[in-house]
């Protein structure tokens, strides 16, 4: 063989050896690949954020979170029947059937207690478990320190005795009095794939219960009133009304009080927004007081998939929907997300002192969807959609570096923009190193993140309120 031959014949096998090592190349490095690309450019596009310091004021409200691990409290009994959604909760039996009902759908919920006595004991019990933790918790205290996290000046609403409210102490200013008692909320955290008897949930959530005493009666507020004014906030955030989805209340009451909420957005200027954090409800009359004082003073929503179809199932049909799909299609919550939009807006244009939606945000476990009016004020839509993705990571995580061993996908490589017939949106492709694709529809700009997941997940409740307060941060 001649040396032309020769360099021929190792030139081919090189070309064929590099075509081989393409051809059996392990898909699982291309997923890692995409996955490192789709993580660079969520942070690129948070890089892109003009740091502010804006003032933003949350109610109502606070509490101290008991975190478990759901299966090591609550024994599987193989006496428990069908599992069972319960608007309140008031025995073993009827919490074992509830955890089931919503475990099985990896949903996440929270429900009111009504036996004071079986929740103390189950609180006892708790704090004998091995990995039992306390922290402070509630809707508005995490969105609150979330917000002073990310450089925004912020006061709070909220009652907790002395000692826990020093833990708030350094991230804001806190009013509302301290109690003698703190409430509890007792947190059922699960993973995704684990079993409980003979259901296994599809993700990691976590299902919650109280006894509150101090919070449904929004005890905070009255001492919100005079600080508001002084303190002249760029975004007034309501949150925690979940908890008044309680049965107690006697005849008029919750009303009056959600009638004095909404008396509390009035006492600021319209120059101030205003965001309403949603949560698990399940009482169709306490949504429709909300729909009625609330929701139609309210520039922006958050809420989760779940707590999306429920409002959606209320200005559709007129009820609520207790449990829906924990993975739906991103399609399927724009179209969602476009119908609330379009019916908010038209129900309350001619509502007194109302203001126009223009803006929700919908965090699910693969995506986020952030929804903007493009003549408002909200600005860094896209960043917003980027940060909230983060966020999830970070907070689920526990950690504040992004680690892509630790970090999975669950988006495809493209999604469709709706699934109606008459609405023609097209498909988008998603390209791992632009991961946040927007777009113009009318007077509104969307813009969808890919969601970046914890695989191991080390905490899931108040994932919800770090990655709304996040994403509203940069929006101001």
């Amino acid at each position: 063989m001649g040396i032309t031959d020769h360099f021929l014949s190792v030139g081919t096998c090189t070309v064929i050896c590099i075509l081989l090592s393409i051809y059996i190349r392990d898909p699982s490095d291309d997923l890692q690949d995409r996955l490192k690309d789709v993580i660079n450019g969520l942070m690129l596009v948070e890089e892109q954020h003009t740091k502010l310091s804006p003032k933003v004021a949350v109610g109502y409200g606070a509490c101290v979170d008991l975190f478990v691990k759901g299966k090591e409290l609550i024994a599987y009994d193989e006496e428990i029947g069908s599992p069972k959604h319960f608007d309140n909760i008031n025995s073993l039996e009827e919490l074992r059937k509830s955890f089931a009902y919503y475990f099985q759908n990896g949903a996440a919920t929270e429900r009111y207690m009504t036996n004071s006595t079986l929740f103390d004991l189950l609180v006892k019990e708790a704090e004998q478990l091995p990995h039992y933790r306390y922290s402070v918790g509630g809707n508005a205290a995490v969105m609150a320190m979330r917000m002073s996290q990310e450089g925004c000046e912020v006061l709070l609403a909220a009652s907790l005795t002395s000692r826990h409210l020093e833990l708030i102490a350094p991230y804001t200013k806190v009013v509302g009095g301290s109690v003698q008692r703190d409430d509890i909320h007792l947190i059922l955290e699960y993973k995704a794939g684990e079993t409980w008897g003979p259901y296994t949930s599809p993700r990691a959530n976590r299902y919650i219960i109280h006894n509150d005493k101090h919070n449904p009666k929004l005890h905070s507020m009255k001492y919100l009133k005079t600080p508001l004014l002084s303190f002249n906030p760029d975004l007034f955030i309501i949150s925690g009304l979940q908890l008044l989805d309680n049965i107690y209340f006697p005849e008029g009451v919750r009303e009056r009080k959600i009638r004095q909420i909404r008396d509390q957005i009035f006492s600021v200027p319209k120059s101030t927004k205003i965001h309403f954090e949603m949560a698990s409800f399940t009482e169709e009359k306490l949504l429709k007081l909300l729909r009625e004082y609330v929701i139609p003073y309210a520039d922006s929503l958050g809420m989760n998939e779940q707590e999306l179809a429920n409002l959606y199932s209320v200005y559709m049909y007129g009820n609520v929907s207790i449990v829906t799909n924990s993975m739906p299609r991103v399609a399927s919550v724009l179209d969602q997300m476009r119908f609330i939009y379009r019916n908010i807006r038209q129900e309350t244009q001619d509502i007194s002192d109302s203001r126009p939606l223009t803006r929700i945000h919908v965090h699910t476990l693969a995506f986020q969807a952030v929804l903007t009016e493009i003549d408002s004020t909200w600005k860094q839509t896209d960043v917003a959609a980027a940060k909230a993705s983060l966020t999830a990571y970070r907070h689920v995580c526990a950690s504040p570096e992004i680690d892509a061993e630790s970090a999975t996908l669950l988006m495809d490589d493209g999604f469709s923009r709706s699934l109606l017939k008459d609405n023609d949106a097209g498909r988008v492709e998603l390209d791992p190193e632009r991961p946040v694709p927007c777009w113009q529809e009318e007077n509104i700009l969307l813009c969808v993140a890919a969601g970046l997941i914890c695989k191991n997940a080390a905490q899931t409740a108040g994932g919800g309120d770090n990655i709304s307060a996040a994403a509203l941060a940069v929006q101001l």
